[in-house]
């Protein structure tokens, strides 16, 4: 186990121990202490460049899925794509299936899902893609962010003086961006960007609460409070041991998959805790939530399988398991029927499950 560089406020403020808590300084940020939450600064590579050391990991990635044994559930639907992420707008009715490219999205109605989905042409980036909002999905377009409009498929590019790693609707036409420098920039509906805070790694993956930002370091495997306004970071907490996937959802729940250290989390926000860490053996990775029941949709993609949780007890609690398609890298949920959406990273088709199914 590597220890935290005494000099650094960052490392020692945010993950101190339940056991030892680090006294931090005026400018430091306050420690999050949660007995049995996983605190523990990761084992990794570090760098001795600056006056900061940085405790950091590879980031996480899915387990590849062998060749399925089972016949996946429900019916599926081929694509002449690998997809990476997938989203459900409601106010359109549309299932929104990004390619590990970035380079098209995919849209189909979720009501006919075997209609020929629509092609929208992107700059190319990391393959993220935000929730939906008013019928708007942002996804990172290099040093940009592109925004489509899922009615008509248009596409605007917003420029950002950084690499973006992934990006989130906030609102009245701005926009949250996170860069592969650990920054977080608030783009405001003029283009500019009006807020900057700094201090992680990297930014993978953001989340939206009302008013509250939340951001996934997957090379810390750490979720932080985002003070956008103030510019600045709020309390941390380490995400398992190798986290990749982050949502928000309706039941005020920030909701992140640790793919390393099979399990899935349930935080909340203002403040940051941690409240469920419930075991998900063979690689859980892809999120997705039933906008109306509050059921929580994992892949687990070494053995090409969705579960479904329901997490409103003390304990979350298996209540469906199907079997998917290979590689089972993207979900999405209507959340008018329930209907569930998982899009394979193979190539393999878009699969639709009715839960109701016996």
């Amino acid at each position: 186990m590597l220890e935290a560089d005494p000099r650094s406020p960052h490392t020692a403020s945010r993950f101190s121990t339940p056991e030892e808590t680090y006294m931090p300084g005026p400018s430091a940020r306050t420690a999050t202490v949660l007995t049995g939450a996983v605190l523990l600064l990761v084992t990794g590579c570090s760098s001795d460049s600056g006056e900061d050391r940085i405790q950091t990991i590879d980031a996480a990635t899915a387990a590849e899925s062998p060749v399925p044994s089972t016949t996946p559930a429900g019916t599926v639907v081929p694509l002449p794509d690998r997809i990476a992420a997938a989203t459900f707008d409601p106010s359109t009715g549309t299932v929104a299936m990004l390619t590990d490219d970035a380079r098209t999205l995919l849209t189909v109605p979720a009501s006919d899902p075997a209609a020929p989905p629509r092609e929208v042409a992107l700059p190319g980036g990391i393959a993220s893609l935000s929730a939906a909002r008013d019928g708007l999905v942002t996804v990172p377009a290099g040093r940009g962010v592109a925004t489509v409009n899922l009615a008509d498929g248009t596409v605007s590019t917003t420029p950002v003086d950084a690499d973006v790693q992934t990006a989130a609707l906030l609102g009245d036409g701005r926009i949250a961006v996170g860069t592969a420098d650990g920054d977080i920039l608030e783009i405001g509906s003029a283009g500019t960007v009006t807020h900057t805070v700094d201090g992680l790694v990297s930014v993978d993956a953001l989340g939206v609460l009302g008013d509250e930002i939340s951001a996934l370091d997957r090379r810390q495997t750490s979720v932080t409070e985002v003070d956008l306004g103030g510019e600045k970071l709020g309390m941390a907490l380490r995400a398992g041991s190798g986290a990749t996937n982050l949502v928000t959802d309706g039941f005020g729940r920030i909701l992140v998959t640790d793919t390393n250290g099979g399990a899935l989390l349930s935080l909340t926000a203002d403040p940051l805790m941690m409240h469920q860490r419930y075991p998900v053996p063979n690689s859980p990775y892809a999120l997705a939530v039933d906008a109306n029941t509050g059921m929580v949709w994992v892949s687990v993609t070494a053995t090409n399988e969705i579960v479904g949780f329901d997490l409103s007890t003390g304990t979350p609690v298996e209540k469906r398991r199907f079997p998917t398609v290979r590689q089972p890298n993207a979900i999405a949920v209507d959340s008018e029927t329930g209907t569930v959406f998982v899009a394979s990273g193979t190539g393999d088709g878009v699969q639709r499950i009715d839960p109701a199914t016996p």
